[in-house]
């Protein structure tokens, strides 16, 4: 797997993102709060991280669910994916919402998100007078049915 340098400056050595396992695709990102924060049934909070980075050109970083957070408490990143430019140097803040029943306390330290780095191709756009046909044509939102 390749590996590429992202340079990064962290509130707390804590706080740098890590990999759960060696193949893992997403490095996990923690709340970086004082005090809990709760996020009642379809709310949204807004959770810093702590964490600045210096992505290289031609990269971006995806904001992704962890997808336990979601499958047990239905709290997942609202854009997901969240994308992080090669060109910000804030600090990265998660949006968080709270699609479930019940009240959910993000906690100081707690992974909240997980980090992709991914490379990125821009389009040049072209202007054109007419597109190439194909069998779906202008078929939109489930037009091959529901099944």
């Amino acid at each position: 797997m390749e590996k590429v340098p992202v340079p990064l400056l962290a509130d707390s050595e804590e706080l740098i993102p890590k990999y759960a396992t060696e193949d893992a695709s997403g490095a996990d990102v923690r709340a970086h709060i004082a005090e809990p924060v709760i996020i009642e049934p379809g709310a949204i909070a807004m959770v810093p991280t702590g964490l600045r980075v210096a992505i290289p050109s031609g990269y971006e970083i995806q904001v992704r669910p962890r997808s336990g957070l979601a499958a047990k408490n239905g709290v997942t990143v609202l854009n997901t994916p969240g994308t992080i430019d090669a060109d910000y140097r804030g600090e990265i803040a998660v949006i968080l919402i709270n699609c479930g029943k019940n009240s959910f306390t993000v906690t100081p330290g707690m992974r909240i998100a997980q980090l992709v780095l991914a490379p990125v191709v821009q389009a040049v756009f072209l202007t054109q007078d007419l597109l190439t046909s194909t069998t779906r044509g202008a078929g939109g939102f489930g037009h091959t049915g529901t099944n």
